[in-house]
């Protein structure tokens, strides 16, 4: 009993001591305010490592035994035979032939004949030899004519051509011939009695040579050189030789792209368009277009000047000529939208044959001289609004010195020749700025169906001319393509031309008359066009088609109405040799 008390007094006593000490330490100390001199900077001592290996020391161990057994095989019968297995067949679409050559026919309204044949034979590895040749006739009709209105357009080309391991080149030679007539004569000024002693028959001949070659890891990189003879049945000749090569030019280890251009052309005409004296016209050229082309990321900028020195060979005055040749696109979001500009220049060749492919009807009384596009600045955004939609709009501004204008040729009060009855076109030359805008919008919906539109919006300033003659303020085209199936196959387009000026005149260098100058607004057009076709197999398929399908008598040129709607029919058969 004893012994407890004792036991409890001891730790009441302990307890009373610890309690006094807290809360005299509690009161006793007291705040002070503690400066550090020196950050913490800890330290991490190393490990303990025990190194040594542990030992087993186990009484017991236990040894494994040694198991040994036998198998023992009992056959089993079983009538399960299995059956063979047969790979899965996967249906797979017939593989398209292609052909190297074809040959196509077709007959219609107006006694129309379109034919084209085209061939290309393999002589050996890399050596093949082809060619083409094109022809499209009618025989006319044109309702409320005074002439015939017949034409014949045929062209021919050969080729050879050879490939090998560092270069390739073609060498070729073609030939043309079309005939046209000069049948748009101003109404009411003529009747059947007046036009009955016109012959408005005119004939083209023209032939040409030229080779082509490509180099691979060479100083020069491509040539090629080409020349033309060009006539008529008036007395016309035109000869042109144009050679063209590109190398890049290695100039502190950069490249330099380099163009080199000779141009060199001479004609002669039997007459002027009033006068019995020859008309004679020809030049030289010489051009050099380094450029160096600079790419930075989305960048890709290309800078540039055009070099052209101007001779004279049949009078007039030898002039150098510099250029602008800057041009830049910048990704703006990838393949999605590419913003591009540039600013280019150029001293634009014209020809006698280059005139008679884009208006059959001009007369051989042409003055031929250069064109000085002296700069054409171009901005646009071009890209794809989806996997099967693509665009590309721009902006552009152009000015032009000696821009070369078609223009209808006067009535010709002592007229001598066929062309003297306001039936023909000439030349004349002005210095014209032009502001245009463009659009283009590509539709692929799938490998069967596309779709393709295109505008184009023209402003022009002239400045000896009234007007910017025969330019049209807007030009527009509409096309579709569609596979209707393995068999069918149908498309469609549609052009839109605007307004256009041009002048009849009546003159007379004796002043029998009193001359007379009206300007003529030709009205806008539309044409429409349509095909459809059945494939019979893989060389043999059959087409018809339609032209100017609302019947409109437009004037193209004046005084110069096309076909109505017109029908054609034929066929077009693959082969190879």
């Amino acid at each position: 009993m004893l012994k407890q008390i004792k036991y409890i007094f001891y730790a009441t006593l302990l307890t009373v001591t610890a309690t006094f000490a807290q809360e005299r330490t509690k009161d006793t100390l007291d705040p002070e305010v503690v400066t550090v001199i020196k950050p913490y900077t800890p330290t991490i001592s190393d490990a303990f490592k025990i190194k040594e290996q542990p030992t087993l020391d186990d009484e017991i161990t236990t040894k494994k035994k040694d198991i040994k057994y036998n198998i023992f095989s009992i056959p089993v019968a079983s009538t399960f035979t299995p059956a063979k297995g047969k790979a899965a067949t996967v249906n797979k679409a017939k593989p398209i032939k292609l052909y190297d050559n074809y040959a196509s026919l077709g007959a219609g309204s107006y006694t129309t004949i379109l034919g084209e044949v085209y061939l290309n034979h393999e002589l050996g590895r890399g050596e093949n030899v082809g060619g083409y040749l094109t022809h499209h006739s009618s025989s006319g009709g044109i309702s409320g004519l005074l002439l015939d209105d017949d034409f014949i357009d045929t062209k021919l080309n050969v080729n050879y051509s050879q490939r090998l391991r560092d270069l390739s080149w073609t060498v070729e030679a073609g030939g043309l011939y079309q005939k046209y007539n000069w049948y748009g004569l101003p109404q009411p000024h003529f009747d059947e009695t007046s036009a009955s002693g016109i012959n408005g028959s005119h004939t083209f001949y023209g032939a040409n040579v030229g080779a082509k070659i490509k180099l691979e890891d060479f100083f020069i990189n491509d040539a090629s050189v080409r020349f033309r003879r060009f006539g008529d049945n008036q007395g016309s000749g035109e000869n042109r030789f144009v050679i063209k090569t590109s190398a890049d030019v290695p100039i502190n280890n950069e490249l330099i792209s380099t163009e080199l251009t000779i141009d060199y052309i001479n004609g002669v005409f039997d007459r002027y368009f009033e006068t019995d004296n020859e008309l004679r016209y020809g030049n030289v050229s010489f051009g050099l277009a380094p450029s160096y082309q600079l790419v930075e990321d989305d960048l890709t900028l290309n800078l540039g000047v055009n070099l052209v020195y101007k001779k004279a060979t049949e009078g007039g005055n030898s002039n150098l000529y510099i250029y602008p040749n800057v041009t830049a696109t910048f990704r703006l979001v990838d393949e999605l939208m590419i913003a591009f500009g540039a600013v280019e220049g150029g001293l634009n060749q014209n020809s006698y044959y280059d005139f008679a492919q884009e208006n059959p009807f001009v007369s051989p009384t042409l003055i031929i001289n250069p064109t000085d596009k002296q700069y054409e600045a171009s901005v646009g955004l071009m890209g794809k609004l989806s996997n099967s939609i693509s665009y590309n709009v721009s902006a552009h501004y152009m000015n032009e010195s000696n821009k070369a204008l078609f223009g209808a040729n006067p009535v010709f009060f002592e007229a001598t020749e066929n062309y003297h009855y306001g039936n023909s076109f000439g030349i004349v030359y002005d210095d014209i700025k032009t502001a245009s805008f463009k659009g283009e919008l590509n539709v692929d919906v799938n490998r069967n169906f596309k779709l393709g539109a295109k505008a184009e919006y023209f402003s022009y300033n002239t400045h000896f001319e009234e007007e910017a003659w025969n330019l049209p303020n807007l030009k527009a085209s509409l096309f579709v393509d569609y596979q209707i199936d393995e068999n069918w196959f149908a498309g469609a387009g549609l052009f839109y031309v605007g307004e256009r000026k041009d002048q009849f005149m009546l003159t007379s260098i004796n002043d029998i008359v009193v001359p007379l100058k009206q300007t003529i607004t030709l009205d806008s057009y539309f044409d429409a066009n349509a095909h459809v076709g059945y494939r019979l197999d893989d060389q043999l398929s059959f087409y018809a088609k339609v032209n100017n399908i609302a019947n409109n008598d437009y004037q193209r040129w004046l005084n110069t109405p096309v076909q109505g709607i017109q029908f054609l029919a034929g066929a077009t058969y693959q082969f190879d040799f």
